[in-house]
């Protein structure tokens, strides 16, 4: 663990709750949960296992919602229309606002941040034509976020700078800090191609996030991205990488959970930390649990 980390937040919300608790996440879809008690509860204990990390380790708190598919095209596959997204995505900081009271005088800090997920599938490119159309596409979800109190908007497992700029212009208009993670390949560039330096520039001349981060890939595929590196990489803050080495179309063809090896991901977790001086956020993405995420930080489970 270095030593200018801050904030510990969560690993494979989907992957652990379908193969580990048996969730049926349609759509790859957590959102449903918060409209059931059984469902609140699962979550709740899902996230209170990472605060047990972050009290651990004397690190604050990230809360990230569990909205990655809460936009319209993915919620109209689950029946949901503009009204019962807004309400869900509302009722999904305010979850998240309750774990945070719980928990805010055994951590340092808890942030709240409302999740975007991309528009079309997270592995895939060419989710939006323009940032334009990004932008009105993510409007609504942004606005949820804001009306609900979020501290940050995180857009996640973003595949191109069209869409990472619209959700930036989404949430620089209303008022609250947006963050940028891309995904990359096995040969750290985005799935369209684009380097990951070169995404990182474009989305900040166009309108800057608050910060980068990187997720949905292991270490090993995200250093390639770092040669040569740059003034870019000051910009990437926050890790949440996957447990497997396998590439994204592996992953999406297999039948079962491939947690990786420990053995492997924290030590060239570690070899990526020390390329990436602005770190401060690190946890977990595919494949990953408590379990993984404890190693990071360096603290037991329990």
């Amino acid at each position: 663990m270095n030593d200018t980390w801050r904030w510990v937040t969560d690993g494979g919300l989907e992957t652990d709750l379908i193969f580990h608790q048996g969730a049926d996440l349609p759509e790859f879809a957590a959102y449903p949960l918060l409209r059931t008690d059984d469902g609140r509860r699962l979550l709740r204990s899902y996230f209170e296992g990472y605060a047990g990390i972050a009290e651990r380790a004397g690190a604050g708190l990230r809360l990230e919602s569990p909205t990655w598919r809460a936009n319209p095209d993915w919620g109209s596959l689950l029946g949901d229309d503009a009204a019962a997204l807004d309400a869900v995505n509302r009722a999904a900081v305010e979850f998240l606002h309750g774990i945070a009271d719980d928990w805010d005088d055994r951590v340092d800090g808890v942030a709240v941040v409302g999740m975007v997920g991309p528009r079309g599938d997270g592995y895939a490119a060419g989710s939006a034509s323009s940032a334009e159309e990004a932008a009105d596409y993510h409007a609504a979800q942004v606005v949820s976020f804001a009306t609900a109190g979020v501290d940050e908007i995180s857009a996640l497992t973003l595949t191109d700078t069209r869409e990472a700029m619209g959700v930036a212009w989404a949430a620089h208009s209303v008022g609250v800090p947006a963050v940028v993670s891309f995904t990359v390949e096995t040969d750290g560039r985005l799935p369209d191609g684009t380097p990951l330096g070169e995404a990182i520039a474009a989305v900040d001349a166009e309108r800057p996030p608050a910060y980068f981060m990187v997720n949905c890939a292991h270490p090993t595929h995200v250093l390639p991205a770092l040669e040569p590196g740059g003034p870019w990489v000051d910009r990437i803050r926050g890790l949440r990488s996957n447990a497997s080495t396998l590439t994204h179309a592996e992953l999406d063809e297999a039948d079962t959970l491939d947690e990786g090896d420990l053995d492997v991901l924290v030590p060239s977790h570690r070899t990526l930390e020390g390329r990436l001086p602005g770190l401060e956020i690190v946890g977990g993405c595919c494949g990953t649990d408590v379990r993984h995420v404890a190693a990071l930080w360096g603290v037991p489970l329990t």
